[in-house]
């Protein structure tokens, strides 16, 4: 059964149309399944991590595996796009690609399906929930994927900002670091007439803020100098993403309060010290103010390291099938979790480019590029050849 490159991106619209967030995305994997049950894989794994799914194809010898990885959740955003098949559901989108990713992985299955390796096993993952952080950890703890045990891992991400089909590649670190910190500050109320019978969250919350900005090396705020970069061996940020005191009463004077922040950076020991340094201030402040507080941990991410044998496979992929080839100087700030994977195996992840002028990622008006779905099977074809075939 083929699949044509048209009715490929008929159906990663078809995707884009019908999205699931992250730990729901049980109808999309359905469909996942449906299509690669066409291309009659040797044995197809569901539930995985939760609504992951991988097909293997098995060669014509035994050899090395290599797991092919992409996603299968959108993001909780606000689409803006004109096009017929916007996003068909409030607030919920794929404004990251990863329709564009299901579509190549899907287009990898027909090449297998048509020609198998001559020896080795390829695995295609579907994996749920990397917005959050929380997909590939779930299935590596797995008892269904721990048979696995590939000895090659591989993830592509479309990159805004980079020319149609170029292939972005950096040894070593790929993407940071980051997690998410949630703290609720307890205080008491009081009458607003009378706040000083109170103990009120505002001032600390005023300080904590002011505190925690000058945390890191953050590239917003040109005037502030950070007076701690000797603490961190390269670069780390923190992130102020929402702050709230009391409610909106106005004979009462506020006794409680949240923060929310992301912290990231490209080294795993800078993140831990940056948390520190963050659980620190908020400590001796709401001491000093009297005041009692919790905090959680939400949505972390490891860094995503490139194993260097498994990054030179991918650019040698590309001289092949002559990309253009982009080096970036420095890490991505953002994060994936496919760090996860490239902790535990030999890989790498690597960007694809999806225009120079098109609109970055989480973007209202994101909509990923088909002109470069057929560009993805390519280098993941020639990823499989470099790996397997030699």
């Amino acid at each position: 059964m083929k699949l044509q490159l048209s009715e490929l991106k008929k159906f990663r619209q078809y995707l884009h149309q019908n999205p699931e967030l992250s730990n729901q995305e049980k109808s999309t994997a359905e469909l996942i399944c449906k299509k690669l049950t066409k291309f009659a894989p040797d044995k197809i794994i569901r539930n995985l991590g939760g609504n992951g799914l991988a097909a293997f194809f098995q060669g014509k010898k035994n050899g090395k595996k290599i797991l092919l990885r992409c996603e299968l959740d959108a993001l909780p955003l606000y689409e803006n796009n004109d096009i017929s098949y916007r996003s068909s559901k409030n607030n919920i989108a794929h404004l990251c690609g990863h329709d564009g990713h299901m579509a190549i992985l899907l287009g990898v299955a027909e090449k297998l399906a048509k020609n198998r390796t001559s020896k080795g096993t390829v695995i295609l993952l579907f994996q749920p929930a990397e917005e959050t952080g929380e997909g590939a950890e779930k299935i590596l703890q797995d008892d269904k994927f721990q048979k696995i045990n590939p000895d090659f891992v591989f993830a592509l991400h479309n990159l805004p900002g980079y020319p149609k089909n170029s292939i972005i590649i950096r040894k070593n670190i790929f993407a940071s670091a980051s997690k998410g910190l949630e703290i609720k500050i307890f205080g008491k109320t009081a009458h607003a007439a009378e706040p000083e019978k109170g103990e009120t969250p505002v001032l600390a919350v005023s300080e904590i803020l002011e505190k925690l900005s000058l945390l890191g090396k953050n590239p917003f705020v040109e005037t502030i100098q950070n007076n701690s970069s000797n603490d961190f061996q390269n670069f780390t940020l923190l992130t102020i993403i929402h702050a709230m005191v009391g409610n909106i009463a106005y004979g009462t004077t506020p006794g409680y309060a949240e923060i929310r922040a992301t912290l990231r950076s490209y080294l795993e020991n800078d993140l831990q010290k940056l948390s520190e340094k963050t659980l620190e201030i908020i400590r001796n402040v709401s001491q000093k103010n009297k005041l009692e507080f919790s905090f959680a941990w939400k949505e972390e991410f490891p860094n995503t390291k490139n194993d260097l044998d498994a990054t030179k496979k991918v650019i040698d992929s590309a001289e092949k099938l002559h990309l253009d080839l982009i080096r970036p100087e420095n890490p991505f700030r953002w994060s994936e979790d496919f760090g996860h994977f490239t902790h535990k195996f030999k890989g790498s992840l690597f960007g694809l480019g999806a225009g120079k002028d098109h609109p970055e990622l989480h973007h209202p008006n994101y909509d990923f590029p088909d002109e470069i779905i057929e560009t993805g099977i390519q280098i993941f074809g020639q990823i499989i050849q470099n790996t397997l075939e030699k």
